[in-house]
């Protein structure tokens, strides 16, 4: 038996036991996940929805896809942007497909009802007043600046937009993460290369084009 689903605007077929990824959805790995929008099952079409059916699947992973990179270039213009894109996935793995109204074995995990301030005792009471302190705390830290990729050297830096490619905004980016000369640039190993392609909007294959064009600007 086969069914067809519709999830993130997208249209599957699907089997038991079969292993796709979809659009990202909110879940665990281990957690049960219902697909209610079923367009067909074997051989009966809905209208749009085939009435009664359901395809359950539990949450394998939660991941990110290949990078994406979109480049354009204006002729004559000295323009060129480059961005990078990772989409959010979830991979899933078919456990049932359900018609006529059945009900699925496992069903999808619901989040703990939170109980009243009344009901709690003492005790539980406490803790929460002493979590309560801790708040500020822990905001604190998370309101803390992420570490920069790289240490800023001292002095005025260059203007990074001499290099073909560097626009206002990437030479923000790379400012705010401690790249602020040529120099730094041109001795970026290639560790280093594929360090930034991780954590900024920035391909290997740009990057390494900077450092060239900075072995000259140094």
């Amino acid at each position: 038996m086969f069914a067809v689903i519709k999830t993130g605007g997208k249209q599957y077929r699907v089997a038991t036991d079969d292993v796709l990824k979809i659009e990202k959805l909110s879940g665990d790995a281990g957690d049960m996940i219902e697909f209610t929008e079923v367009l067909a099952v074997s051989g009966k079409i809905g209208t749009p929805l085939v009435e009664g059916a359901m395809v359950t699947a539990e949450v394998v992973e939660q991941g990110r896809g290949a990078k994406v990179i979109s480049f354009k270039k204006r002729r004559r213009q000295n323009s060129r942007r480059t961005r990078g894109h990772r989409q959010l996935l979830t991979t899933v793995r078919i456990s049932e497909i359900l018609i006529d109204g059945a009900k699925p074995s496992k069903k999808a995990a619901k989040p703990a009802a939170k109980k009243s301030e009344d009901a709690k005792p003492a005790p539980e009471a406490k803790a929460e007043a002493a979590k309560e302190e801790a708040k500020p705390a822990k905001a604190a830290k998370a309101e803390a600046p992420a570490a920069a990729l790289f240490s800023a050297p001292e002095g005025k830096g260059d203007d990074l937009t001499k290099i073909k490619g560097i626009g206002p905004v990437a030479k923000k980016q790379l400012n705010e993460q401690g790249i602020t000369t040529f120099a730094q640039i041109a001795a970026l190993t290639d560790e280093e290369v594929q360090k930034i392609d991780e954590n900024m909007p920035f391909s290997a294959e740009q990057i390494s084009d900077w450092r060239d064009q900075a072995k000259a600007l140094a």
